[in-house]
């Protein structure tokens, strides 16, 4: 398998699960900070110019975090990083989508590419401001609504801890957020994790 990634980017979580199964894979650097998601190489092998996205060992690609996440998962089920009854899974789900569809974009995206929300430089302190509110609003939702003990889920660590360490990393590594306290234990215990470190060393971020 060959994951495109750029460092530090939401890919770090599917880095992540990658150094998790333990199997060979290699890394395809796509530095989203020059452009070279938009050049004609990567877009040729990935049109919607973005990472993460997984070449398979049969020569196909699977894009977006949710599902390369569970895709993984469920083709390596001995690894046990989802679980395996039909509530489990659809909470797992549920978790995966809100981390890359409502986190991500609305608290991030926001301070992150700013321009993308506003044609008005003298804005974007606001826009920032915004999405530092909505990513703390969402963090809270999370803290009253912990479910598991160490882990976001009841069933044990998944692909989901591994989605939502990558918002808690740029909360607290690039936006100078604190964190709530059980997302704080949950960071902490993340950053603990020897697959964690792996994968933060190889992409040169600090741990």
């Amino acid at each position: 398998m060959k994951l495109f990634y750029s460092p530090g980017a939401c890919s770090v979580g599917i880095h992540v699960i990658l150094e998790e199964l333990g199997k060979p894979y290699e890394l395809g650097l796509v530095a989203l900070k020059d452009g070279a998601q938009h050049k004609p190489d990567y877009m040729a092998i990935n049109p919607k110019s973005k990472v993460p996205a997984l070449l398979r060992d049969d020569g196909s690609l699977l894009t977006e975090f949710p599902v390369i996440a569970m895709w993984l998962a469920k083709s390596n089920p001995d690894a046990k990083l989802a679980p395996t009854d039909l509530e489990g899974e659809t909470r797992c789900a549920e978790m995966l989508d809100y981390v890359c569809g409502t986190i991500h974009p609305q608290g991030f995206t926001r301070q992150f590419r700013t321009a993308n929300f506003t044609p008005r430089e003298e804005d974007f302190p606001k826009v920032v401001e915004q999405g530092k509110a909505l990513a703390a609003k969402y963090f809270d939702v999370l803290e009253k609504t912990w479910a598991g003990d160490t882990w976001v889920l009841p069933s044990g660590y998944s692909v989901a801890d591994a989605a939502l360490f990558f918002v808690e990393y740029w909360a607290t590594r690039r936006s100078g957020m604190t964190l709530p306290p059980r997302l704080d234990a949950h960071l902490k215990a993340m950053l603990a994790r020897p697959a964690v470190q792996r994968a933060l060393a190889q992409e040169g971020l600090p741990a």
